[in-house]
C-alpha cells in the first residue's frame, strides 16, 4: 500500500502517519529527511545533492526522484510507503507514477485531510502546554481540572508555541493551497483521491482512513 498524505500543518498528519507507522508496518517518506540522509550516506545521488547544495542551488527533481528511488528500493519500504512534502507539481507527480511502476508498485490512494481554516486557527491559537512535563490543553477544549495546575505534574508553569498565531495558521493554509493545487488535478483524474474530515477527533480520523485502506476501493 503506498499513499500520499495531503494536510496543512494543524491538521493531524503527522499523528496519523505515525499511527499508520506503528499499526500497519509503513514508512513515512518526507523528503527533506531522505536527502538529509542520503548526503550524510554519502549515496551516489547524495553526493550530486549536496554539491548542489553546497553551491547554494535548489535539488532538481531528477535529484529528488533518484533519492526516493534509492529510498524505495530499501526493504523496509515493502509494507507500504507514505509519501510527505513529493510530490509537489504534476511533474513530481508523472515521476513518481514511473518510479513505482518500475518496481512493480503503483500508488493506491491520496488522502487529503480536509480542514476548516476558522477552526483550524481556534485549534492552534488555543493550543499551550506544560512547561515542566509537555502534557497538552486547549483554552477551549481542553482546561486543567484544576486552574493553573497541570493535571499531570502538577505544575503551575505553562507555555505556547510563539508561532500558535492566528496570521501564522492562515500563511501556511496558503501556502499548503498553492502546493496541493497543482497535483490534486492530476490525481483526481486518476480517481485516487479520497478526503477525510481532519477537523474530528485523533481516534475518528485513524479510523476513517483504515476504511480507506481496507476498502480496496
Amino acid at each position: 500500500m503506498n499513499i500520499i498524505l495531503l494536510g496543512p500543518p494543524g491538521a493531524g498528519k503527522g499523528t496519523q502517519a505515525s499511527r499508520l507507522e506503528a499499526e500497519r508496518g509503513m514508512v513515512q517518506l518526507s523528503t527533506g529527511d531522505m536527502l538529509r540522509a542520503a548526503v550524510k550516506l554519502g549515496t551516489p545521488i547524495g553526493m550530486r545533492a549536496k554539491a548542489v547544495m553546497d553551491a547554494g542551488e535548489l535539488v532538481s527533481d531528477e535529484i529528488v526522484s533518484g533519492i526516493i528511488g534509492e529510498r524505495l528500493d530499501m526493504p523496509d519500504t515493502e509494507s507500504g510507503a507514505i509519501f510527505d512534502g513529493y510530490p509537489r507539481t504534476a511533474a513530481q507527480a508523472q515521476a513518481l507514477d514511473g518510479l513505482l511502476a518500475e518496481r512493480d508498485r503503483q500508488l493506491d490512494y491520496v488522502i487529503e485531510l480536509v480542514v476548516d481554516e476558522e477552526a483550524l486557527v481556534d485549534r492552534v491559537t488555543g493550543r499551550f502546554t506544560c512547561a515542566r512535563c509537555g502534557a497538552g490543553y486547549h483554552d477551549r477544549y481542553k482546561q486543567p481540572k484544576v486552574e493553573g495546575v497541570c493535571d499531570v505534574c502538577g505544575s503551575t508553569e505553562f507555555k505556547r508555541r510563539p508561532d500558535d498565531n492566528a496570521e501564522t495558521v492562515r500563511t501556511r493554509m496558503a501556502e499548503y493551497r498553492a502546493k496541493t493545487a497543482p497535483i490534486l488535478p492530476f490525481y483526481e483524474e486518476k480517481g485516487l483521491v479520497r478526503r477525510v474530515d481532519g477537523m474530528a477527533d485523533i481516534d475518528a480520523v485513524g479510523a476513517a482512513i483504515d476504511a480507506i485502506l481496507d476498502s480496496g476501493s
